[in-house]
Order: structure tokens, then C-alpha cells, then sequence
């Protein structure tokens, strides 16, 4: 079992370019995306062992210690079974929780649900590199997929390393000799040095999955070159993570509006000294370090004709939704969703957009009472005809309650992953991946 490039079906020409050969499955160069890196439309997969990375790391219900929500699992589907269609010997890895944490569970359902979105069975083995997993290795047949042990058990795997370093762990040394292929379809987790997200790259051939490659191009066109006038829209919880994305956008000319709602918004308005409630302060301090407030009125001051905040807010009285001006704002009040004054404003900037960006909901969507602001915003966004991009877990969850996921553009699995790519920030998974295909 050979890991020369021949065995794909590809050709090294002079210079170091890849070539077709004649039953190779190739349809272009080695970076035939302008990516700089693998794609599955670069390897013949028949008969081959491939090993497969993906992200299904999904919400646990704390009680049951069941699966809440699949749609994360759903995403890497198109991956797997194209792989599967195409006649490949498949191993999966993926990852649930951390260790000690409730959430760090076995991979069992996962593998139900993976069986029952493509429908075809995915056996799970609760081994990860002993000779349960070795025979499941061993035994598999063309077409055939299995899901590994919690890759988390392995006692290295979260250890930050180069790709180099994570290739002499007893993982790799372990599975890497087993496989012809190695495909990283873990998008959510590519901005993580992990051992088995980066470990196989360096002593196996690469591609990045369907997942990984059509995320990289959709979100770097969306955030270098989208068509505008562009609006990205900011709610969520976070607001030093949301102020550094801000900023970063903020600075560049093809961003038209930054519009700014959930607890990140209202932040920024308590940084200018607007009220805003007690309670929502509160919400506001944790987490910010020093500085960071300071930072935010120099952001509004130098591009607040591009940043869009609240103008008013949903608080809760007694469990009942009272929407209030800034200037009425109850001194202990608690803000729960955007009011009706900024939704209109919100709408409007958007209907006028041809691209928009939304990562996370601008109110607690999951109560009734407070999901008007978020309904608003989508329903704007599905009327705009625009280019529409959700990024993060809550804002699909959002969309999906919504009703109006199959109505976006695209929905990204990413959470900090999506925010380094926005940052320009090296992301070690995309980088492993290019570095593997210059060495192939």
C-alpha cells in the first residue's frame, strides 16, 4: 500500500505541477481552486483507506446525555458519502466535548444519526488505536464507513504542536501506516492545532473535504470581495470578541454597515455613555478587560458613520416584553432584544445590501417574548435577495427555529474559526493542508 502520488492517478510534471494522468480522476492542477491545497477532486479514491476528520461536536443534553441538535453532524454528510459513493474504505475521527467536562461523551449516536442522514450504515467502534479499531481498519470494504472512539481520549490530542510534532504521536504513528489518504472536513475545529486535525499531514496525501473547501471559498469571497454595498450584522454575548471583528471591519472599504445588536450592541452604547440598565451592564463587564471600553468609544468615533447600534430595546417587566427608548430605560433594567425603532432601522440598511454577514442573534431568541428582533432581521435578510451568510452555532440554531435555514445563502459551521478567518489570522488546519499539497 504505496502513498505515492502515482497511486492517485496524478503525475508530477517539471517544476513540481500536477498533472492528470490518464486514469487519474483529476479535473485541474493540484490547487485547482486557487486555494493551495487538495481538494477531493484531486485523488482516484476506489478501493483506497481514507482517513476522514470531521467536526459533529454537538449540544448534550446535560441530563440524558443525549444529543440535542444534529444539524452540525449534517454538514459533513455531502463529504462522507461522495466518499462513500465513490467507492472508498472510510475511517472517521471527530471530537464531542473536552474531557472532564458533561458533554465529553462516546460517539454512538453520532454515528446513528450519520447512518440515518446518508443513509447508509456507519458502524461505531469504541476504539481509537487498539485492535478493535486496527480490525475494523483491516477488515473494511469499498463504500463501507466506520466511526472511531471520541478522538479526545487520546491523551495528546489537544496539545498545541506543529503538524511536525503532532506526527510522531502515538496516533498518527499508529493509523497513519493503515491509510492511503488523509481528508480534513473539519471546518469548525481548523483553527485548532490539533493531532488529528493536523498530526496526518505531514507523512500522508491531503485534501481538505467538501465542507472545508466550499467554507474557505465561500467566506473569503464574503470578507475580501463581497459585492455591496456589504452589511455584517453582530448580536451574540461576546462583546471583546465581537469589538476585535468589528474593528477589523470596520478599517476595511469594501464594508459598507456594521449593524450591532445583542449584548455586543447595547455594550458599545453603555461604552458612550448611553443607558442601558444595571442588569445589562452587568452582562456587559464580564469577561472585558481593561480598556476595552475605551477602545470601543474610539471605534464609534472614528467610524460611526459605518456603525449601526440600537436605538432602542426590549426589557423584560414581570416575564412580559416592554420595548423602551434609550432615554427610558429603567435603571435596572435588563435588555432581551433589539425594539421595534432599531428593526425598522436595521431593515431598511439591509433591504439596500446585495451582501450581508450575520453572526449571532440580536435578541434571547429562544424566549417568544424576545424573538421579534431576530424574526425581523431574518426576514429582512430573505426579502433582500441578497447574498445571505449565518455564521455561528446560535445563529443557526436561530435560523433553524426560524424556519428560514434553507432560505440563506449558506450557513457556516464555523464559531472560532469563522472569527480567524474574518481576522486575517493564520488558521493551522488551512495552512497544514497547503503545506502538505507543496510537499506532495
Amino acid at each position: 500500500m504505496g502513498n505515492d502520488s502515482d497511486d492517485f492517478g496524478c503525475t508530477q510534471a517539471a517544476g513540481g505541477e500536477i498533472r492528470l494522468a490518464e486514469d487519474g480522476d483529476l479535473s485541474g492542477s493540484a490547487t485547482v481552486s486557487g486555494m493551495g491545497f487538495h481538494t477531493l477532486d484531486d485523488f482516484k479514491v476506489r478501493g483506497r483507506r481514507v482517513l476522514l476528520r470531521i467536526d459533529v461536536n454537538s449540544p448534550v443534553d446535560e441530563k440524558t446525555l443525549r444529543l440535542v441538535d444534529g444539524s452540525k453532524i449534517v454538514s459533513s454528510v455531502p463529504g462522507l458519502r461522495e466518499l462513500m459513493d465513490r467507492g472508498a474504505r472510510v475511517i472517521i475521527i471527530a471530537h464531542q466535548g473536552r474531557p472532564g467536562d458533561y458533554d465529553f461523551i462516546p460517539l454512538n449516536e453520532h454515528a446513528q444519526y450519520l447512518s440515518k442522514y446518508i443513509g447508509k450504515k456507519v458502524r461505531y467502534v469504541n476504539d481509537l488505536v487498539g485492535k478493535h479499531a486496527i480490525r475494523a481498519i483491516d477488515t473494511l470494504v469499498e463504500g463501507e464507513a466506520v466511526l472511531l472512539q471520541n478522538v479526545r481520549e487520546f491523551p495528546e490530542e489537544q496539545l498545541k504542536k506543529s503538524p511536525e510534532e503532532h506526527a510522531q504521536s502515538a496516533l498518527v504513528k499508529a493509523l497513519a501506516p493503515k491509510f492511503d489518504l488523509f481528508v480534513n472536513d473539519a471546518f469548525g475545529s481548523s483553527h485548532r492545532s490539533h493531532a488529528s486535525l493536523v498530526g496526518f499531514t505531514t507523512v500522508l496525501p491531503s485534501a481538505a473535504g467538501r465542507l472545508m473547501e466550499k467554507e474557505v471559498r465561500t467566506l473569503t469571497h464574503v470578507f475580501t470581495n463581497p459585492k455591496r454595498p456589504s452589511t455584517f450584522i453582530f448580536g451574540g454575548t461576546k462583546f471583546a470578541d465581537a469589538l476585535q471583528v468589528i474593528r477589523t471591519l470596520a478599517e476595511r472599504e469594501s464594508v459598507d454597515s456594521i449593524l450591532v445588536a445583542g449584548l455586543a450592541g447595547y455594550a458599545f452604547l453603555w461604552a458612550t455613555g448611553k443607558k442601558v440598565g444595571s442588569k445589562t451592564e452587568e452582562l456587559a463587564r464580564r469577561g472585558v478587560e481593561d480598556g476595552v471600553m475605551e477602545n470601543a468609544r474610539k471605534l464609534i468615533q472614528k467610524y460611526g458613520a459605518k456603525i449601526h447600534l440600537p436605538v432602542d430595546a426590549a426589557i423584560s417587566v414581570d416575564g412580559r416584553r416592554v420595548e423602551v427608548t434609550l432615554e427610558d430605560m429603567p435603571e435596572d433594567g435588563a435588555v432581551m432584544d433589539i425594539g421595534s425603532k432599531t428593526a425598522e432601522e436595521f431593515r431598511r440598511i439591509i433591504m439596500d445590501s446585495k451582501t450581508i454577514f450575520l453572526s449571532g442573534p440580536p435578541g434571547v431568541f429562544e424566549n417568544p417574548s424576545f424573538c421579534k428582533g431576530t424574526a425581523e432581521l431574518f426576514d429582512a435578510m430573505v426579502e433582500s435577495e441578497a447574498f445571505c451568510v449565518i455564521g455561528g452555532g446560535h445563529s443557526s440554531a436561530a435560523a433553524n427555529r426560524l424556519g428560514v435555514q434553507d432560505k440563506m445563502s449558506y450557513i457556516s459551521t464555523g464559531g472560532g474559526a469563522l472569527e480567524r478567518l474574518v481576522l486575517g489570522k493564520p488558521m493551522p488546519v488551512v495552512e497544514a493542508l497547503r503545506a502538505s499539497a507543496k510537499k506532495l
